[in-house]
């Protein structure tokens, strides 16, 4: 057996804000030093924080500037990454499936592989949740990976052209998005593709402006964000009101048409391009995968430690986790949940290798934040973590919600190469368009 055979192996499956952040403190705790070989396997070459994939679909972000390579990053912080999408568990011989590699052509590139584990870690995250609803999947766009983003990004430039065409020529044409989900994504988005309409005319597309555009968000419960307060909720319907979204409530949608989605009453809401960010479950292959326990929308359950409940050799985290807290509640599907996750399975996974008891996982909430472009910010600080929340907006909100980023930026690059891509980032936005116009 060779020297890296006989290693512990820890094989991570999904290279998100948790996958990647995990990878990275593990390889430079364990890998750099020969205690064990750090795996990470991802369908991508690249990792993009997923929260800012609404501004590369409105083109606020150019996602090569942003997006980080796997294999780079692996060989500077001591992990190994490999390309692949994992479509089975082998749990007796302690193997992850890898389905055939193909290139754009069908052509095969690798065969079908396996790669064992000693301790393996399910980072998947999750994916827009369509409910079943007829039509949904073949007529809306959905967010869930930077291809997404890229492809809607590419269809509303195409869609800014043809107004732009037609309002010179004296039509009276208008541009109609229709967004299904009221939460963070959708709303950001919303307010995002203003954003992108009141710039985009600085580019030789005068005859267009946001006036022209009109958007409207879809949600099935009573209000939008219903995760945070009723207060914040209001606020941000407010300052979409004040944009021109259209926001409608307790509506839900049945049926996707190629134009138009149909309500539960018969209505039929049209919209040039339809986007759907309502609900998220995890993949579909994890639904009880190699006899594991897993919940509703296929997240795996798992223990206080963050293991899953028939094999302690295998954890969850993030959106593809189901994990109970001991009020019964369950932890939400958020960045800071994951990023926690991670944190945690990385004490354990280091503390079982120093033959030391496995800690308990606790959920904190340290709040959440809701970006509307350039046209305001508004959430809620620290959670459960005081008596109460503390209401935040405008400036010093925006400034927390960057931090978010840059703090995700620090957990895998360290604090001098954050603070040089934060000087990178500024003199992009200097020197740049202020959209991505391709």
């Amino acid at each position: 057996m060779s020297n890296t055979e006989s290693k512990e192996q820890i094989v991570i499956v999904g290279g998100g804000a948790g996958g990647l952040e995990l990878a990275t403190r593990l390889g430079r705790r364990l890998g750099r030093k020969g205690l064990a070989n750090v795996v990470l396997i991802d369908c991508n070459n690249t990792h993009l924080w997923k929260p800012l994939l609404h501004e590369v679909a409105a083109g606020s972000l150019d996602s090569g500037i942003d997006e980080i390579n796997y294999r780079a990053h692996a060989r500077r912080n001591g992990f190994h990454f490999t390309l692949g999408r994992v479509c089975n568990l082998d749990r007796e011989t302690r193997n992850v499936v890898l389905e055939p590699l193909t290139d754009s052509d069908g052509e095969t590139i690798l065969d079908e592989r396996r790669v064992r584990y000693d301790q393996l870690v399910f980072a998947l995250g999750s994916i827009s949740n369509d409910f079943g609803i007829p039509g949904i999947s073949e007529h809306c766009m959905m967010l869930d990976a930077p291809a997404q983003a890229e492809r809607f990004h590419k269809r509303l430039l195409n869609a800014f052209l043809r107004l732009d065409k037609d309002r010179s020529a004296g039509k009276d044409a208008r541009l109609n998005l229709v967004i299904v989900g009221g939460g963070a994504t959708g709303v950001e988005l919303s307010a995002e593709l203003y954003n992108a309409a009141s710039i985009i005319r600085d580019y030789d597309l005068g005859h267009m402006s946001p006036s022209h555009m009109s958007i409207t968000l879809v949600e099935a419960g009573p209000r939008i964000l219903p995760a945070l307060p009723e207060r914040l909720s209001g606020m941000v319907s407010y300052e979409l009101g004040q944009l021109g979204v259209q926001i409608r409530t307790d509506t839900k949608v049945v049926r996707g048409h190629a134009n138009s989605l149909e309500t539960d009453e018969g209505e039929q809401i049209e919209g040039d391009m339809l986007v759907w960010a309502a609900g998220i479950r995890a993949p579909t292959f994890l639904k009880e995968i190699s006899g594991l326990e897993s919940a509703r929308n296929n997240q795996l359950v798992v223990q206080d430690t963050l293991q899953t409940t028939r094999d302690n050799r295998i954890w969850a985290l993030g959106d593809c986790c189901a994990c109970a807290q001991p009020d019964g509640s369950m932890v939400p599907p958020r960045a800071q949940s994951a990023h926690q996750m991670a944190s945690h399975i990385y004490k354990n996974l280091v503390r079982q290798h120093q033959q030391k008891p496995l800690l308990p996982y606790r959920y904190k909430d340290h709040g959440s934040l809701v970006s509307l472009s350039r046209f305001s910010t508004v959430g809620s600080l620290m959670g459960n973590l005081t008596r109460g929340s503390m209401m935040i907006e405008g400036k010093l909100a925006r400034m927390v919600y960057i931090s978010l980023y840059r703090q995700h930026q620090m957990a895998l690059h360290g604090l001098p190469r954050m603070v040089l891509l934060a000087v990178i980032d500024r003199l992009n936005h200097a020197i740049k368009p202020r959209l991505k116009l391709h």
